[in-house]
């Protein structure tokens, strides 16, 4: 809309009444809170055809006047709060000086809900050190606010959430990743969807700053106590540098746990394969962090199985769920963001325990072999596979796949192709993994001092 409006073209799009302060924010960002919109009672989803009609029709007067009046020039309403003194004091003892600021924290809108470090001068200082980059250099540019992340703001954000200076440069490559146009931040921060960024770290700054690859190594406690302080920050930084502000940009439906914190590190010495970093054209020795929005976690469970074959066949299972997004996705059309002609095919990611690997490789399969088994074996009905989705979008994505109309009950697969199926292990002993419903593909960077 905004660039429509730019070049004199009128616009006006219907908002549900439960998404009119989103997209009076959003087009705020985008530099014209005042475009217009027609405000209908309820989104369109899952409605039926004739309560669409009759909400499109009653709203046509807003439409209309959209269309032909000038629009009225308005000032911009923050929601958000900026406070022009670089540093702010709260008077009391330690402990009432750091409720105090907890509680403005929150007030504001700063906090994930738990309590934060205070970012004193002195944290600040200390947690730079971490690194050997400028305080002032500009990380990344984070969506949907467009927030300049520097060094220091990252690093700000570091402090709040538990974080050491040996942590820093992991933060900093994982907001690096987030910044990336493959990720397509916009869709994932403003989503009624709970997309949740997962993080996994490869090479030996594993070791050298105690990130958990074992037991419990998605929390809680104190072996994962770098996992989840890192996870956190990233979060912290989507929130205080990207405006990824619960119920202003991001209007996911019902939340998820996943977006406190998930962060882990590959177990690369009980794997029998070689690393996921190793895997994508990194040295041995390289450190990377790699991130993958997900949209929720599944079980991978299974103490009977002695067979790769049949091993594959329990785990394909998890990828055969018709209500999650991105099962069969790819028949209307890859994920793109037109900003930057990039289309993206859906992943899913498997954290493989080193038990499982351990059958896998004793029955000759590497993970190629594995993600081949899972493109073969996760097959659902065609018919099943379009229920949630327009029909419309099939003709336009994959035209020479309409004649599947004819043969409903074709199996089709999930995921586009077996490449789309990444594998890490993780985890401790006994036979359970996770498995996570991607949206999009990750991205993996070189971890910078």
């Amino acid at each position: 809309m905004t660039l429509l409006e730019r070049r004199g073209i009128p616009t006006v799009s219907y908002t549900a009444q439960g998404f009119v302060r989103d997209a009076r924010r959003s087009a705020q960002t985008f530099g014209l809170p005042e475009l217009p919109i027609a405000i209908v009672p309820t989104p369109f989803t899952n409605q039926p055809p004739q309560d669409i009609r009759s909400m499109v029709e009653s709203a046509l007067e807003q439409v209309v006047a959209g269309l032909t009046q000038p629009i009225a020039r308005m000032e911009a309403k923050e929601e958000l709060v900026f406070l022009e003194e670089e540093w702010i004091t709260f008077p009391g003892d330690g402990l009432e000086a750091f409720q105090a600021m907890n509680e403005r924290f929150l007030a504001y809108g700063w906090s994930d809900g738990f309590p934060l470090v205070p970012p004193t001068e002195e944290a600040l200082e200390r947690m730079l050190k971490g690194t050997r980059r400028n305080p002032e250099d500009v990380v990344a540019i984070l969506e949907p606010g467009f927030g300049t992340g520097t060094v220091a703001k990252i690093a700000a954000n570091a402090v709040m959430a538990g974080c050491r200076p040996e942590h820093l440069p992991v933060v900093l490559t994982a907001i690096e990743c987030l910044a990336e146009p493959q990720i397509y931040l916009r869709n994932k921060a403003m989503s009624t969807g709970p997309h949740a960024p997962l993080l996994w770290v490869n090479g030996p700054i594993r070791r050298q700053i105690g990130l958990n690859s074992r037991v419990c190594a998605l929390g809680p406690g104190a072996p994962s106590f770098a996992n989840t302080v890192i996870g956190r920050a990233v979060r912290l930084c989507m929130m205080n540098i990207g405006h990824t502000y619960p119920g202003v940009s991001d209007m996911d439906t019902i939340g998820s746990p996943l977006k406190y914190s998930a962060c882990v590190a590959e177990n690369e010495e009980e794997s029998p394969w070689p690393p996921y970093h190793v895997e994508h054209g990194f040295p041995p020795d390289a450190n990377t962090v790699t991130v993958h929005f997900v949209y929720g976690i599944c079980e991978l469970h299974d103490f009977q199985s002695a067979a790769p074959e049949r091993l594959a066949e329990v785990f394909s299972t998890c990828a055969q769920n018709a209500a999650q997004v991105s099962t069969g996705l790819w028949l209307i059309g890859r994920r793109s963001d037109p900003r930057y002609g990039t289309q993206e095919k859906e992943h899913h990611t498997l954290f493989i325990c080193p038990e499982h690997a351990q059958v896998f490789r004793k029955g000759g399969w590497g993970k190629e072999e594995l993600r081949k088994a899972l493109h073969r074996l996760a097959r659902m009905p065609f018919r099943l596979l379009m229920l949630p989705k327009e029909p419309k979008a099939l003709a336009l994505a994959h035209p020479e796949l309409t004649w599947l109309w004819e043969s409903p009950e074709t199996l089709v697969p999930v995921l586009e192709d077996a490449g789309c199926y990444e594998v890490v292990v993780v985890g401790g002993a006994a036979g359970r993994g996770a498995f996570f419903w991607g949206a999009g593909a990750p991205v993996t960077k070189p971890i910078q001092p």
